[in-house]
């Protein structure tokens, strides 16, 4: 059961999240919705432009840029959450992008309230523990072999993919909650929602890079790639994270809804 998919643009824009005016995090790549800095509102990001193909689809998604550690210097290199917070080298950008919902295997879903905000994954899973860690990693032509906590060493000719599925459950009345994720849950193990909450889009994103193929010497990998992080997560795997915020108009929205419920598979 699938619903609308997007082969977007890439394009990368400050490093705070909408809304968050708190200092500097690390650098995102962004898609989807143009005016994403630390004081957009709700009605800054309804009245954006979008990179989408689809234009009535001004939602949001991003997540930090994966760099090669090879002293290349970006245009952040002197910046805090840049280079001067150890996130160094040249910054890789997808190959590919693709964002998909799809549906509930034990119900119908239901619209996603406009605004509606999930994080998915812990920007800080390697101090916090990882309850809320949600990184997937593996290779184009390996994708059944998924690895959490490791970065893919991907043979030649392969690309490295790295996925995120969200949350899909709503509590039915919150678009944010205080800790960004109590009013969001992921389905049981049986497919259904916890008590209390309702079905919605489960948005997956998949990118795909192409990183040049690893030199070991002396058991080292020359040059690897990682995940922008906080100084103090050491770029782990488990600290991958990805962010959205629902921006589609409404009719857009039933149509998703729609489609999903019916089986199809609608581009």
């Amino acid at each position: 059961m699938r619903g609308q998919r997007e082969q977007p643009v890439q394009q990368r824009q400050p490093d705070r999240g909408p809304g968050v005016d708190n200092g500097a995090h690390h650098t995102h790549d962004y898609v989807g919705n143009q005016d994403n800095d630390a004081f957009s509102s709700d009605e800054d990001l309804a009245n954006a432009d979008t990179s989408c193909r689809n234009q009535g689809d001004k939602s949001t998604y991003y997540w930090p840029v994966l760099r090669l550690q090879d002293g290349t210097e970006e245009f952040d290199a002197g910046d805090l959450g840049g280079g001067a917070d150890g996130n160094v080298g040249r910054i890789l950008k997808p190959a590919e992008a693709e964002i998909t919902f799809v549906g509930n295997k034990r119900s119908d879903v239901v619209a996603m309230p406009r605004f509606l905000r999930i994080i998915t994954g812990d920007a800080k899973s390697f101090t916090n523990g990882l309850k809320n860690a949600n990184s997937s990693w593996s290779c184009t032509g390996f994708e059944d072999r998924q690895v959490t906590d490791k970065y893919p060493l991907c043979p030649e000719g392969s690309q490295v993919v790295r996925t995120a599925n969200f949350q899909s459950c709503w509590d039915g009345r919150n678009t944010d909650s205080a800790n960004h994720r109590d009013h969001m849950a992921f389905v049981r193990e049986d497919g259904s929602c916890p008590d209390g909450f309702q079905a919605v889009p489960q948005l997956q994103i998949r990118l795909v890079y192409d990183i040049p193929a690893p030199v070991v010497e002396n058991g080292q990998v020359r040059n690897p790639y990682a995940v922008d992080s906080f100084p103090e997560q050491l770029h782990k795997p488990v600290t991958d994270h990805n962010d959205f915020i629902n921006v589609m108009d409404e009719d857009l929205m039933d149509q998703v809804v729609d489609c999903i419920n019916s089986g199809e598979d609608c581009r």
